[in-house]
């Protein structure tokens, strides 16, 4: 019978003539950021007069940020007065060519019509250069580094089938949405969240609770009213 218990592995993969020189991704365990981790788990609430538990001790929104991997940005950022510039030690290409600077441009053209189409700006687009490879039947789900709204720019989201698109890179636009950040964006911030999905067929089953279900779930509601932190000690996988 199949281990459900062993790891799965993705390859990242890098030319020969940026080992060491590039920031690795690392697993989104490893890169929470400095203010959850600063933040209290306790806070007053001032509606209910009482001190009450803070996102941080909310199991899914902290294994959102925790799941996949986080893709970092290859150097460091400076941005002022509207002007991006960066400094890096990327050399050239070698066997493979693959692009030196940390960002690209897209013409607002390829959003017209979207909700993020806005005159006279151009979307970033964030360079990545690791080759990314999932096992058979797992596609990679690519989106902005969840619950990271602290970042002054939002990554757009995107599927790719990476078992089968594994031998060239996966760059990532993004809509840089805080016009007034001023400073470093230092290497190493994650531009994107990698997530395996399996490809799966799925269908949805839709209909009223049974009387046992009504049932369940009156009780379930109960208890969660009752005792803090029952999803953590008898839900959570």
């Amino acid at each position: 019978m199949p281990d459900h218990n062993e790891p799965l592995t993705l390859k990242f993969r890098c030319p020969a003539e940026l080992d060491g020189k590039l920031p690795p991704p690392v697993p989104a365990t490893l890169g929470l950021p400095g203010w959850l981790k600063a933040m209290p788990t306790q806070a007053f609430n001032a509606v209910n007069m009482r001190e009450e538990d803070t996102i941080k001790r909310c199991p899914p929104f902290v294994d959102a940020m925790t799941s996949g991997f986080l893709i970092p940005l290859i150097c460091d950022l400076r941005i002022e007065s509207g002007a991006i510039t960066w400094d890096n030690d990327i050399p050239p290409g070698g066997a493979i060519e693959f692009p030196r600077s940390p960002i690209g441009f897209h013409d607002m053209s390829q959003v017209a019509g979207s909700p993020l189409f806005e005159p006279d700006r151009f979307l970033i687009k964030f360079h990545n250069l690791w080759s990314i490879e999932a096992p058979e039947g797992y596609s990679l789900l690519f989106t902005h580094p969840l619950n990271r709204f602290d970042l002054p720019f939002t990554t757009l989201s995107g599927m790719v089938d990476c078992d089968r698109y594994r031998d060239s890179w996966i760059h990532f636009p993004a809509h840089w949405h805080d016009m007034n950040f001023s400073g470093v964006l230092p290497m190493g911030t994650p531009i994107a969240q990698c997530l395996p999905v399996k490809r799966d067929n799925w269908v949805a089953h839709i209909a009223p609770f049974t009387a046992e279900e009504t049932q369940r779930v009156h009780e379930l509601t109960k208890a969660i009213g009752r005792e803090s932190g029952l999803y953590r000690r008898k839900f959570r996988a």
